[in-house]
Parts: structure tokens; C-alpha cells; sequence
């Protein structure tokens, strides 16, 4: 596991979610985080990564935090990034964010079916508590895990926001 930042850069913009944090360190963007208010972000922030610094940095940001806010509200295409993702989690974590990647926008899977992608079936909690986890919001879409019976279940940043997530991403693949 990489060792975590001792710095943070963070900007903070509106979608059509909410308020969306953006965050930086020298190895790329390590966070993205959703909610309604500034406040709570950077709180959130802060205790994903307790030892490091943070400084709003706007200017540093704001080109992706644009990209990603237009992204947000319209995710239809590549995401084009001036900085790489960085995910700080444990190797498992980094496991499941990958196959998550794999799932199309548009498409959902059981938490169940994401454990047995990674080849371990009874690791069904320990799946839900790495998208949990997660800190790149929209971008490793654990919005796209339901429970087995495709009921919508819990969300870091909302269940309101999964669903608004997985309807605009069902409309769009079908018009697509």
C-alpha cells in the first residue's frame, strides 16, 4: 500500500449532486467526495487522511474540478484529467475498486457477483465495506452495486445520489 500524503490539495465545486470536493496530492487526484455542504467535506477529507495537511487550492484544481463537475452532470465519454487517480486502500480495497471500474455505466452488480468476480464469494461484507470506503466518488462507481434482490442499499454519499446516479446513466446508455 502506498504511503498516504503528508499534503492535500482540495477545491470544491457544485453539480447536480451537490457539493463535490476534489483532491489532490503529489501522486495524483486521491479523492473525490460528494455531500451538501462544504463542511462536512473537508471533515471527510481530513479523516481519510488524519496526518496530512490540507490547503484549498482553486487555481491547482480547477481545470479538473471543471472536467469533473461537467462530467457529473453529463458522464457520457472519456473523462479527460490533467492528474492521474491515486486511491489510497488496502490491497483488497484496490481490488474491488478495479472491478468496479469494469462495470459499464448503465449496467449494475450484486455485491454477491462482485465477490465472486474477485474470486473470494463469501467476502460479500468485506466487499461492501471497500465501496464504503471508497474515495473517488462517481469515478470507481460503487453506485453500481445493488443488493442481491436489486434493491438499492446504502451509499457513502447518499442513497438519493445512487439513484439519481444509476437513473441518468440507465437514460443515457439507452439513448446511446
Amino acid at each position: 500500500m502506498a504511503r498516504f500524503p503528508d499534503h492535500i490539495r482540495y477545491s470544491i465545486g457544485q453539480c447536480e449532486l451537490g457539493s463535490l470536493l476534489l483532491a489532490g496530492c503529489d501522486t495524483g487526484i486521491c479523492a473525490i467526495l460528494l455531500g451538501d455542504d462544504e463542511q462536512p467535506l473537508i471533515a471527510d477529507l481530513q479523516r481519510r487522511f488524519p496526518r496530512a495537511e490540507l490547503t484549498r487550492d482553486d487555481a491547482a484544481l480547477g481545470s479538473d474540478l471543471q472536467s469533473l463537475l461537467r462530467y457529473v452532470d453529463n458522464p457520457v465519454g472519456p473523462l479527460q484529467l490533467q492528474q492521474p487517480l491515486t486511491a489510497f486502500g488496502s490491497d483488497f480495497q484496490q481490488q474491488v475498486w478495479s472491478e468496479l471500474a469494469k462495470v459499464p455505466a448503465g449496467q449494475t452488480v450484486s455485491y454477491s457477483e462482485l465477490a465472486k468476480r474477485l474470486g473470494k464469494p463469501a467476502a460479500v461484507r468485506a466487499v461492501a465495506g471497500a465501496c464504503a470506503a471508497n474515495p473517488l466518488a462517481i469515478l470507481v462507481p460503487c453506485h453500481r452495486v445493488l443488493r442481491s434482490d436489486g434493491g438499492i442499499s446504502g451509499y457513502r454519499w447518499g442513497v438519493e445520489r445512487k439513484q439519481q446516479l444509476i437513473e441518468l446513466e440507465r437514460q443515457l446508455a439507452s439513448a446511446g
